[in-house]
């Protein structure tokens, strides 16, 4: 199961022959369903262009090739992603902007250890590229996330695995619960939840508190970013802040599928530097 919260910047989509004129029409925002306006604008939370109407979510494909095909830890690798049309099964090659990019790419080891959030580089052919050294052996999840011209956001993973994979363990990491304040570059940033105890299925705000308050710039069109992973690496959710204004205090609002533990990396630029802190949260069932 992957899931967005929220999205960014992207371009209106046209009024369809047949619709209602514009002072009818109900505008509202493709990442924030609940943002609704009766005018065109842009969504106050995100600062994405409102639009009328949204098509139905479809799942598009997205492809990867790697090499060398037999990478191994240590060396550099390209990774080569390709976006299929789910109607017509061609490349796609217009992809809107979110958050200032045409695609984020996170990367995140079978342990829970490395996490990287990247850009590939769109490529003359609607192909993007990515180079980059992964540091150890085994299983890593590949999550895109993009929006397709004329459709809709998209959270999209694959996995990879290195060479010599056979004497690797894919059993889920045993986590310890990580809540206390994390140092990062150059800000120490503490959380809190409500509830305290998180509970699946329902809203958890969770609280961040940076320090130093002064010197915090937006990153990549936000105010923060965090991606939200179950231990087993089946749960993954990219989000940003419900409520910030450049101050210190941020809220996310998450809601966990499942029980378990999940693990939180989020990231704040300060002073042209960004962020990154990260926290094992356990949630429990009803």
């Amino acid at each position: 199961m992957y899931r967005r919260h929220f999205l960014a910047t992207a371009a209106g989509l046209p009024v369809l022959l047949g619709q209602p004129p514009q002072d009818q029409v109900e505008w509202l925002c493709p990442m924030d369903k609940d943002v609704r306006s009766a005018k065109p604008g842009v969504c106050p939370r995100c600062g994405m262009k409102l639009v009328p109407g949204i098509p139905e979510p479809v799942e598009y494909r997205l492809l990867l090739d790697i090499t060398p095909s037999a990478w191994k830890p240590g060396q550099p690798v390209r990774m080569r992603f390709e976006i299929r049309d789910p109607h017509t099964n061609q490349r796609v090659t217009k992809l809107q902007v979110i958050h200032e990019k045409l695609f984020h790419l996170f990367i995140v080891s079978g342990d829970l250890t490395f996490f990287a959030h990247e850009h590939p580089e769109p490529q003359p052919d609607g192909t993007l590229l990515f180079e980059t050294v992964l540091p150890k052996a085994g299983f890593y999840r590949i999550l895109g996330d993009f929006y397709p011209e004329g459709g809709t956001p998209q959270l999209a993973v694959l996995s990879i695995l290195s060479a010599g994979s056979g004497q690797i363990s894919f059993a889920t990491p045993r986590l310890a619960a990580q809540t206390s304040p994390q140092s990062a570059t150059n800000l120490k940033v503490a959380l809190r939840t409500e509830p305290a105890a998180p509970i699946a299925g329902l809203k958890t705000m969770l609280f961040f508190e940076l320090e130093p308050g002064n010197g915090l710039e937006p990153y990549l069109g936000a105010w923060g970013h965090m991606l939200v992973a179950s231990a087993d690496l089946i749960d993954l959710i990219h989000t940003h802040p419900f409520l910030a204004s450049g101050g210190p205090n941020l809220q996310f609002n998450v809601v966990f599928p499942r029980p378990g533990m999940h693990r939180l990396w989020v990231q704040f630029q300060r002073l042209g530097v960004v962020n990154t802190a990260v926290f094992t949260v356990p949630v429990r069932g009803l």
